[in-house]
């Protein structure tokens, strides 16, 4: 059971390494950073607020409106008065850069979805638990390495 256990980490490390390249990549063909990407990730799901984009990415909110400028610049993103409250401002991703997302990842979300079937509603619910338990894991983590004071290094860069 320790030999399988350890199996599966190294597998998770090997999966999260691959997501890594996948995200270099793409970002490389949208000719964006791999924050902007991460925010045209967020954005795909519908569109949001620059407030909520800054919590959501943990950015100050200078931090956002930089990006937000270069990703308009780039025509990768709209920014319009929200109709109910125009003193906000809604963020949508463009249709042209959604399409080009598409072509990214799109095939590897019908490719995987085509390779879930081969798995029967328990194994699912496993693995939909590891997963959630693993990412709740990471932002745990993420946190608790955020909270920790700058290395001498950093400092002096």
């Amino acid at each position: 059971m320790d030999e399988l256990r350890a199996r599966v980490g190294r597998e998770s490390q090997a999966l999260q390494a691959a997501v890594d390249d996948v995200d270099r990549a793409a970002a490389t063909a949208l000719g964006v950073n791999r924050t902007d990407l991460r925010c045209l990730e967020v954005l795909i799901r519908g569109e949001s607020t620059p407030g909520a984009l800054a919590a959501e990415l943990g950015l100050t909110s200078g931090s956002v409106t930089t990006m937000l400028d270069r990703l308009a610049k780039l025509g990768h993103v709209t920014r319009e008065p929200e109709p109910g409250d125009r003193r906000k401002v809604l963020i949508r991703i463009t249709p042209e850069t959604k399409a080009e997302a598409w072509k990214i990842y799109g095939p590897i979300a019908e490719e995987g979805a085509a390779e879930m079937a081969a798995y029967t509603g328990d194994q699912l619910h496993t693995i939909l638990d590891f997963l959630t338990r693993s990412r709740a894991l990471q932002q745990r983590h993420r946190d608790r390495i955020s909270a920790l004071p700058k290395t001498i290094r950093s400092a002096n860069a």
